[in-house]
Parts: C-alpha cells; structure tokens; sequence
C-alpha cells in the first residue's frame, strides 16, 4: 500500500528525473536538430519521452487516494485503491518469461572483454563517402585507415542488433553469426550494446515493474552510448566527444576499464530485473 501522499511524492520525482534526462533531446527535436550520440536512445529504442516519463509503481504495488491510473490500459480500481490488474500480468506472460530467460542466460555468462567496440567499425567496413550513417561526421582515419583497423583485429561481435548492420564486407570477418533466435545463446555481459537493452528490456514490461527501475536503465543506457560512440570511428569531438582510440594500445585500456565497470553495474541492474520477475511477475 502506498499512501497518496507518497505515491504523489515519488512521481514527482521521477517526471523531473526525466525531463532532466530528455530535456535536451526534446529541444533538438523542437528545433530539428539531430545528434549522433544520444538520437539513439530514441531512434533504435520505441520508447516514447512521454512514456518514460509517466510513473508506474510496479506490479504488487496498490495506490490509495485519488490515483489517475485508474484510468489507465491494465489497472483496476478495488476498495483499498488503484493496481495493476492480475488480467495484464497474465496477458505479458509470454514476454515476461522470454526476458527472463534471457537475462539469466545473459547473467550466467562470463564477461567478455575483448571486443574493443569494433563493431562500429565493422559498420563502415569498406564503405565510401556517403554511404555511412553519420555523414556529418568524419572518421578519424579515413576510410582506408578504418578498414586497416578493422583487418587488423579479430571481429568477435555477439551481439545480433549491432552485427546485423555490419557491412556486407565486414560479416564473414566475424567470429560468430549471431541471430535472433540465438540471442540467448550468444549474449554476454560484457557487451555494450547487451547492457544498453535492459533499458529495453524494462520498459517491455512497463507497468509490471517500477518506473524507476526503468529510468536506472534509461540512465545507464545513455552514458554506455557514449562510451560506445566515443571508441568509435567517428571524429566527435566537436560534441565534446574525445575518442576512445581502441586502435592503440592505451585506447584499448581505457576502452576496457570502462566496459567492465558497465558491465558491473548493468549485472546489478539485471539482478533487480530478475529479482522483480521472480518475485511478483512469475509468482505473483
């Protein structure tokens, strides 16, 4: 039971939490403005700012007082206040078991290291100018000197959503093929990009699990995307992005220091996923 007065509380502070996350990149649409870093988080991932930014207290979670949510899709209103009805719980099951299942697999795995972010690299494989997706941006070695990078390292991309748009060139170079049906049998916890998707993963099961769970993985998201783009071959540092140059030995440091302290706090993070299906979504 959550009282009004802290329920109220508590969605207060996740709507400015967000609008301090999102602010910027709403001004940008506004404006027409794109950025090669962040547009991600709103482009690859569906989730809308407006969604993120209304507060769902979670499965298991009843609202007294004058909730609003009773009059949102999957609740339902009873004599001690406003919840998530058992008739949404049942209908997510499908999704909440294959999350599961892929978080688990994904947790039970050791991290791997060793991929230095080259599948941006492998994105722009062979390529020439006007085929890359950040036009506006140079690479920093050129064309030549990326597709150097790339035929100087092992390409070992697990991760089926980064390597379905590597090049045509850039694919048989990979040390494994993964796909969508092998998502669970691939993934690790050392990747990015895997780690980025328990925002994804969260909001899929937006509103069985708190809002600020989500909001944690929006947050991690973004300041992983960073790091992503920063070891890129992009030249960003007219953003204020200085490269992480993974094409030499230092970059290669400092490119992994970074991915395993993601790699730890996404571990947390996927621990309270689990802990949230576990607890109220599989075994209400």
């Amino acid at each position: 039971m959550l009282a009004e007065e802290e329920w109220k509380a508590r969605a207060a502070a996740h709507q400015a939490r967000v609008d301090a996350l999102v602010g910027a990149h709403l001004e940008r649409r506004r404006a027409g403005r794109g950025h090669p870093v962040h547009d991600f988080l709103f482009t690859y991932y569906s989730h809308k700012p407006s969604h993120l930014r209304r507060w769902h207290p979670g499965v298991g979670v009843t609202l007294q007082g004058a909730a609003p949510h009773k009059d949102w899709s999957g609740y339902v209103e009873g004599p001690d206040g406003v919840r998530v009805g058992p008739r949404l719980v049942r209908r997510r099951r499908g999704t909440v078991e294959w999350v599961r299942e892929l978080l688990a697999a994904t947790a039970a795995r050791p991290a791997h290291t060793g991929c230095f972010g080259l599948h941006e690299w492998a994105m722009v494989y062979r390529t020439r100018p006007g085929d890359v997706r950040h036009e506006a941006y140079q690479l920093r070695l050129g064309h030549a000197g990326t597709d150097a990078v790339v035929e100087a390292h092992q390409l070992r991309c697990s991760h089926f959503d980064a390597f379905r748009f590597f090049t045509a060139d850039a694919r048989p170079r990979n040390a494994l093929t993964p796909t969508r049906e092998l998502q669970p049998a691939l993934e690790q916890p050392g990747c990015l990009h895997a780690n980025m998707d328990l925002y994804r993963h969260a909001y899929k099961l937006t509103p069985l699990v708190p809002s600020e769970l989500v909001a944690d993985a929006f947050e991690l998201a973004a300041r992983i995307r960073e790091l992503d783009m920063r070891a890129s071959p992009y030249d960003l540092s007219g953003l204020g992005y200085e490269p992480v140059r993974i094409e030499t030995t230092e970059g290669k440091r400092q490119y992994v220091e970074r991915q395993r302290a993601f790699a730890a706090e996404a571990a947390r993070l996927r621990d309270r996923l689990l802990t949230v299906i576990d607890g109220e979504l599989l075994h209400p």
